[in-house]
């Protein structure tokens, strides 16, 4: 049985314009009965929808994790900011034109729904802070530090670590710049993981090419950590 998708289809311009928008619609028929996560590697879907992430800070790294991980067929993503979407965000995070001024939760949430509506997505706009950084998060699997401010970064590590020691902390160290690419690496220590080159300062500016490396190697790390859980 098939469905045709019109959202977000326009009729293009030209006198070609006829062909090329049948084109369009063709390519906008949906198997409802394929699922999405066909090409995953085999075994992992039921795995991830059976499991829960949760991020803080959904900038750069935050809405790209997201993304790849939702990507995957993760079931259930839990994530805090208490910024809204500012023109400046869209050179790296995952966000558009028409959602600046909105809550980044609200249109992260948005966002994610179009990729997989079945996804369970519970978020807080609000500010994480050493009164709730736990009890947010205490129902997840997977915890995720992505936030630009050192102090903040640290507040978190150490609440997590110490008052959810059994939980897996996924955090990032040096995104900033952009190429040397080698220069990014995964630093794993005991229930920590780092991502990054662990030297450069944001002074050096922030560029969706690397930010978006280290974000997918984050949520690599994350979903092989799932996968080794769960032999």
């Amino acid at each position: 049985m098939k469905a045709t998708n019109y959202r977000g289809w326009k009729q293009p311009s030209g006198k070609d314009s006829g062909t090329f928008g049948n084109d369009c619609l063709e390519l906008n028929m949906i198997d409802e009965e394929t699922s999405a996560f066909r090409d995953n590697p085999p075994g992992l879907t039921d795995l991830l929808n059976s499991s829960s992430v949760g991020i803080t800070g959904i900038g750069g790294i935050g809405s790209n994790v997201a993304a790849s991980l939702i990507r995957a067929g993760i079931g259930k993503l839990v994530f805090a900011d208490f910024d809204s979407v500012e023109l400046h965000n869209l050179n790296r995070q995952f966000f558009f034109r028409d959602q600046i001024g909105y809550p980044k939760v609200e249109a992260l949430r948005y966002n994610l729904e179009l990729i997989n509506p079945d996804a369970e997505i519970e978020i807080h706009n609000r500010l994480i802070d050493s009164e709730n950084a736990c009890s947010i998060f205490a129902g997840c699997d997977v915890l995720v530090e992505a936030v630009d401010s050192e102090e903040t970064k640290i507040m978190l590590l150490e609440s997590w670590l110490e008052g959810l020691p059994r939980k897996p902390v996924f955090s990032c160290s040096g995104i900033a710049g952009f190429g040397r690419t080698d220069s990014i690496r995964v630093d794993r220590r005991q229930n920590l993981t780092i991502v990054g080159d662990q030297e450069s300062d944001l002074s050096l500016g922030t560029l969706s090419s690397r930010i978006a490396i280290v974000a997918a190697m984050m949520a690599n790390e994350i979903i092989e950590y799932l996968v080794q859980r769960n032999s």
